[in-house]
């Protein structure tokens, strides 16, 4: 089947939404630099053929730790800067980068042994740890935001979310499957509203009871709604299934943006009524509190004497 393509210049039919899908974030540095890592090992394989039996196992070994290492610290890279994106997250639960540290090192030892000498070696197993550990650092060891959370909660919201997720990726895949870039489009959009609930739910588990519905049933009649429309929109194109999806996860949207809102505002209340606690039980202790200066407004013509 042909796929609709968009432009600047293109035809768009009426009522259908235009705009591209929100992209990825491409890449950032640090991981664009695990390239790198994989280059490293390429030389020993290409090595370990003009070898013995035992330089080739030898040599082989070595591309596997470096390749194993350089898979690693990216899959580190990226568990950090999603650790460091967030306002409470949990540490990841192995330090890949650390692992990766250590397999490079072994990785280059493998490489450079050879004979009875052993300083050489080393050293350049010793240099290739530190060099990897300086370049992409150590992985998060401690969790953070976490503090007077219930852990059973947050396993709680952690399996929920992940459940959310998956339902996400199978309605992407499922309008990727009507090869219609505005349907694509609109499920994207559907999905970044979608995630700032899940969002919402990770940094204070406590709205979890607040959020289970959109988390779980809300989100399967939406997975469950893309793949039939996925299924009759490659039967018949009919226009009226369309506009009837698309209202559907118009008002999805809307329902978890309020929802959303309003998880926010509680929590916002919640902040309030304990400051105002705090500062009555301070001023029952006998401790004298600064009120706020009310702002003032300045008038713009000032009259003149």
């Amino acid at each position: 089947m042909a796929e609709r393509f968009g432009g600047r210049f293109s035809p768009t039919p009426q009522g259908t939404d235009a705009s591209p899908p929100p992209h990825e974030a491409p890449p950032s540095r640090a991981e664009r630099r695990t390239a790198w890592l994989f280059a490293v090992a390429v030389p020993f394989a290409l090595k370990a053929f003009f070898q013995d039996p035992a330089g080739l196992a030898r040599y082989l070994a070595a591309f596997g730790l470096l390749v194993g290492a350089a898979w690693l610290t990216r899959e580190g890279v990226r568990a950090a800067e999603t650790y460091a994106a967030r306002r409470s997250a949990r540490r990841p639960a192995f330090p890949r980068k650390i692992a990766g540290s250590a397999l490079t090192g072994l990785g280059l030892f493998l490489g450079a042994w050879g004979g009875p000498d052993l300083v050489g070696p080393l050293l350049l197993c010793g240099i290739g740890a530190a060099l990897h550990h300086f370049a992409f650092g150590a992985d998060p060891l401690r969790d953070k935001g976490m503090a007077g959370l219930d852990p059973f909660q947050q396993d709680r919201v952690a399996r929920i979310v992940a459940e959310g997720e998956g339902h996400l990726a199978e309605m992407r895949t499922a309008a990727e499957r009507t090869r219609d870039r505005a349907i694509l489009a609109r499920v994207e959009r559907f999905a970044v509203t979608a995630r700032a609930l899940f969002r919402t739910v990770e940094e204070d588990p406590r709205d979890l009871t607040a959020a289970r519905r959109w988390l779980g049933v809300y989100l399967m009649g939406a997975r469950d709604a893309t793949i039939k429309f996925a299924d009759l929109w490659a039967r018949s194109h009919a226009p009226a299934a369309r506009a009837d999806y698309e209202a559907l996860l118009d008002d999805l949207e809307t329902t978890f943006a309020r929802r959303t809102t309003a998880l926010l505002e509680d929590n916002r209340t919640d902040l309030d009524i304990e400051i105002s606690v705090l500062r009555d039980r301070l001023k029952r202790e006998g401790v004298r509190l600064a009120d706020p200066a009310p702002a003032t407004v300045e008038s713009d013509h000032v009259q003149r004497p």
